[in-house]
């Protein structure tokens, strides 16, 4: 399968030691939440990859190029070693984790795996699949909707996932440090994304002490800083 464009970076790590899992390359764009996702689940995993821009508000992610790589025309896609595409970033994050295992992503109970998915999904299949740059796009073009319609668009959705999330999260004795005990996971991996993007729309962030506390606890660590859109070549 062929790959757009040089490598335009490489983040040094350990080497891969699973079938596939060496020259990994992530098409990607700084800004997309989902994007930011699979690069924290790299950098926890001490995964090398090469990183491929592809400016959306450009239209670079519907070039024949790229879709002759992801049909979708969508990112995250990583293509692993032996050229096998994989896009979807849960999809991605469950794959890392399963080909290595070294520091889990997810907890080993079933119950404990069940709820971090379904703290994940509260904010990738809630919040995320009406917020994200398609949508706004569509309501601007279609609707006429101005900047402002769409920011208040934008933070009506979240506030309707994460009052829930919030309660959640405050109320269970699972959740420790973050989302689930103290070792971050599947679940802060979502949250920390979705919080990053609230920020370019003015969600106020005073209701949510909870998940506030979480995001802070993620940013200390090294994968998450790593991994954040203003530290990526593309960042603008």
């Amino acid at each position: 399968m062929a790959i757009l464009g040089p490598p335009c970076l490489a983040r040094p790590s350990k080497s891969a030691e699973c079938t596939g899992m060496s020259d990994l390359v992530l098409h990607n764009y700084y800004r997309s939440s989902t994007s930011y996702r699979v690069r924290i689940a790299l950098e926890m995993k001490g995964l090398t990859y090469q990183y491929v821009p592809h400016h959306l508000r450009h239209g670079e992610h519907l070039e024949p190029a790229y879709l002759s790589v992801n049909p979708q025309g969508l990112v995250p896609a990583l293509i692993l070693g032996d050229g096998t595409l994989l896009t979807q970033s849960l999809a991605i994050i469950e794959f890392l984790d399963e080909t290595r295992p070294e520091l889990p992503l997810l907890p080993k109970g079933a119950l404990g795996r069940a709820r971090v998915r379904m703290l994940a999904q509260m904010v990738a299949c809630d919040i995320h699949p009406v917020n994200n740059l398609r949508v706004l796009t569509s309501l601007r073009t279609l609707f006429g909707a101005g900047d402002e319609d769409v920011a208040n668009w934008f933070r009506h959705w979240v506030n309707e996932g994460f009052q829930p999330l919030e309660k959640i999260l405050t109320s269970s004795p699972e959740t420790g440090t973050f989302c689930h005990g103290d070792t971050p996971g599947l679940a802060d991996i979502c949250l920390v994304a979705q919080v990053t993007s609230n920020a370019r729309f003015g969600v106020d962030m005073t209701p949510y002490p909870t998940i506030t506390r979480i995001h802070a606890a993620c940013m200390a660590l090294p994968a998450f800083q790593k991994a954040a859109p203003e530290n990526q070549i593309d960042a603008e």
